[in-house]
């Protein structure tokens, strides 16, 4: 249009602007990086299958390994390996381990594998164990079980403490002389780092010429009549039975010797107590046992590997 002056003028007109367009779909591309589980290395190609199983081959290392969450040299994951463990000390047979392990994972492994891993983990924790520092009440209760073990009667001593419900040692022996419950009380002291001051016993003819060490107090037969201790027995000898149970499926001595550590690691470290507040006896005890349950095991003894 034009003005007075006859010069052409423009108006602006202001209109509302269009919407933007918005991105409402968008697909992303998650690029999931192979590294070498022995090396670290991302210089990794294909390398087959092995079933539904992808196979990798690192240039760097020239190495292979499953694409899996299995640590290096194992076809399991550790959560696998650990349930199997766990619930091998928590009494369930081979069998029905693996049943379990086929159910929660769908997984099979053989007789043979399911043992190695129980034999393989059992002696990395009993080794961690050794060294392990704890600290204990100065009331320690000893006793016995006979089992047998491939057709032969052996017995089985245990001491525990009562503070802190710890099973400071455990002896598996074909006799019960003086020396078997010396013995016993030796590596008590030991893991505890000191001697009790009162012992209580059974009326066990090997305990009267044990040396408990200096200024200790050794009772016979006080467990079973002292109102005190019932509730500790009773829990003591549930605790014998559950111990009892994994021992009978076992063929010889040695052997049995190794679960037998293996099932003091699982009851001290591993499994919780209603007695104790749901706190494990090394809780309690405050070991610094470096781990926390069989997983830990796994893991700790195969970076080590």
């Amino acid at each position: 249009m034009k003005d007075d002056l006859g010069k052409t003028r423009f108006r602006v007109v202001r209109t509302k602007p269009e919407p933007v367009a918005t991105l409402t779909d968008v697909s992303y591309t998650h690029v999931i990086v192979i590294t070498c589980k022995h090396c670290g290395s991302k210089n990794v190609v294909k390398y087959g299958k092995e079933g539904d199983m992808q196979h990798y081959l690192c240039y760097d290392c020239g190495r292979t390994f499953a694409g899996n969450n299995a640590l290096p040299g194992m076809r399991f994951r550790p959560d696998q390996i650990a349930s199997a463990v766990n619930l091998f000390y928590d009494g369930l047979s081979i069998d029905k381990i693996r049943r379990q392990l086929d159910s929660i994972y769908h997984v099979y492994p053989s007789d043979s594998t399911v043992y190695g891993w129980v034999v393989r983990f059992t002696k990395a924790a009993v080794d961690d164990a050794r060294v392990s520092k704890v600290q204990v009440g100065d009331l320690w209760i000893a006793d016995e079980t006979v089992l047998d073990i491939g057709g032969r009667n052996v017995w089985f001593f245990d001491i525990i403490d009562d503070k802190t419900r710890f099973l400071l040692a455990s002896r598996l022996t074909e006799s019960r002389t003086t020396r078997d419950a010396q013995m016993l009380m030796d590596r008590a002291r030991k893991q505890a780092g000191k001697s009790p001051k009162t012992v209580i016993t059974d009326k066990l003819a090997s305990y009267l010429e044990v040396n408990y060490g200096k200024g200790a107090e050794h009772e016979q037969g006080g467990p079973f009549s002292l109102d005190s201790n019932t509730n500790l027995i009773e829990r003591f000898h549930g605790t014998l039975k559950s111990r009892t149970k994994i021992m009978r499926g076992l063929k010889g001595l040695e052997t049995a010797h190794d679960f037998a550590s293996g099932w003091l690691i699982h009851y001290n470290y591993f499994r919780p107590h209603e007695s104790l507040d749901n706190k494990t006896p090394g809780s309690v005890a405050k070991a610094d046992f470096p781990c926390k349950c069989w997983k830990d095991v796994v893991m700790k003894a195969g970076r080590a590997k």
